[in-house]
């Protein structure tokens, strides 16, 4: 037994019960916030620590045999996402308290947030199905609350589209769980994955098949993706990059845990469909990106086209395959946070989000330009920051397979978030203002800075000095599977 495998999923939950009940009293639920999220990312790390030689930390509850028995497992690909989970929870909570967004306080935003990582954080613990069915809710119903707490038209209409839609993942996810339990009698990942090679291969391919598409919806795929940009954008700047670093996330972890270790070797026919289906999702979301002017709508859109990418190292499979997905997960997580914090600190200085009524941005706060400079090129996959590496692996690993086609998908939607990148640099730093005289908001907000510094700091770190990173996801890779 290791309480490393279920403290990273009681802190937050712990901490958004004691935010709960300090409702009427704002300075008490910021500090019990506030030590909430260093728990998490101390405790992160020490679970990080605790499987970084390779050996699995688990506990279980009940006492029940399987499949009946609540069981807690965290490995490498685990301990790694509950990481980058902790760190960008923290992030975006010092930046939520540093006054760059004007949105207004709400005594259940803190209770909430904490929600939504401990069902993120409880997703990348469980080992079993039906609870990873259960966490996917605790994150659905905060994130939920999140988007309704202004209560203003547009807020109130997204929560109603997201809440809608992910109604329909959420069925579907619950149906799929229902329908393999019945067929193999089991729910934890290295059980059923075992009972699966016994059933026909027409039966499990419709089984594995169904809780894929059910995944898919979760992570914003093509074409179950309309949820994330018809809501993301009304969120304040804090909770859009927790949204934005987090919740589709899950949805990919879930889909690499199916095919890279719970079910491996998944069908070819589903690992094809996945691959074109990958192809697609980038596409469309750097198309998506390239279409609007909103800088959350742009980025929101780029949230689909990345995952599009982790997806496609999905399909293609191995240990290569896996080792990218895992090494571009987590690239993205941090990279795509940051993106949308930068966001913030723009549209705080020059007045809006829509790049046709600001510029600049340059001129006015060159150390913001230099800033959004290094996420954004990591995105597009510029050397030497970590969305090179990220890239060049998806690309070595296509290569390899013989996958000629999708390397080439790579390289043109690469070339697709360039001009997007470029777009939003032209329009938001290098033209003028279109207000002549205007002048940049004098407030400096030295919290929000120090988020951003963070995570730009770690996108640098992981660029400059790849190899253990690198090493880490190899080895994860060639621990899926194994029987715990």
């Amino acid at each position: 037994m290791s309480l490393w495998a279920v403290l990273p999923a009681a802190v937050p939950l712990l901490t958004a019960t004691l935010c709960a009940a300090a409702f009427a009293r704002p300075s008490l639920q910021r500090g019990i916030s506030t030590v909430g999220a260093i728990a998490l990312l101390l405790i992160a790390v020490g679970t990080l620590g605790a499987v970084v030689e390779g050996d699995a930390v688990s506990v279980a509850f009940g006492d029940w045999d399987s499949p009946f028995g609540i069981l807690f497992r965290v490995d490498r690909l685990g301990a790694a996402m509950i990481l980058a989970a902790a760190v960008i929870g923290a992030a975006t909570m010092l930046y939520g308290n540093s006054g760059a967004d004007a949105a207004p306080a709400h005594p259940m935003r803190r209770p909430l947030v904490h929600g939504v990582l401990a069902g993120v954080v409880g997703a990348f613990s469980t080992a079993d199905l039906f609870n990873l069915y259960v966490w996917f809710e605790v994150s659905l119903i905060s994130a939920l609350g999140l988007l309704a707490l202004g209560q203003r038209t547009d807020q109130l209409d997204a929560a109603f589209k997201y809440l809608a839609l992910n109604l329909f993942g959420t069925l579907m996810l619950l149906a799929a769980v229902g329908a393999l339990y019945a067929a193999t009698g089991q729910l934890q990942f290295d059980a059923i994955g075992a009972a699966l090679q016994r059933l026909p291969d027409g039966t499990a391919l419709v089984l594995v098949g169904a809780l894929t598409v059910a995944f898919l919806f979760k992570a914003a795929a093509v074409p179950l993706f309309a949820w994330l940009p018809a809501s993301y954008h009304t969120l304040p700047t804090p909770l859009l990059a927790l949204f934005g670093g987090l919740l589709t996330k899950v949805g990919v972890y879930a889909v690499l845990r199916t095919f890279g270790d719970a079910f491996a070797p998944a069908p070819d026919a589903l690992v094809a469909a996945l691959g074109w289906v990958a192809v697609a999702t980038m596409l469309v979301g750097a198309l998506g990106a390239a279409y609007h002017w909103d800088l959350r709508r742009i980025l929101a859109f780029h949230i689909v086209s990345q995952v599009g990418y982790v997806l496609l190292a999905i399909a293609i499979g191995g240990e290569a395959g896996s080792s990218a997905a895992l090494f571009y997960t987590l690239h993205d997580m941090i990279a795509k946070t940051n993106l949308f914090l930068i966001a913030g600190l723009m549209a705080a200085s020059a007045g809006s989000f829509d790049l046709r009524q600001i510029g600049g941005l340059y001129k006015a706060r060159p150390a913001l330009a230099l800033l959004f400079a290094l996420p954004a090129l990591a995105l597009v996959g510029i050397p030497p920051l970590s969305g090179f590496w990220a890239k060049w692996m998806v690309l070595r690993a296509a290569l390899a397979d013989g996958q000629v086609a999708w390397a080439v998908a790579v390289f043109g939607v690469s070339v697709l978030t360039l001009y997007s990148m470029m777009k939003l640099w032209m329009e938001g730093f290098w033209k003028p203002h279109p207000i002549e005289g205007w002048r940049p908001s004098r407030a400096t907000h030295p919290r929000a800075w120090a988020a951003c510094l963070l995570l730009a700091g770690i996108t640098v770190a992981i660029g400059v000095a790849p190899q253990a990173f690198v090493q880490y996801t190899q080895a994860m890779a060639v621990g899926l599977g194994a029987t715990p």
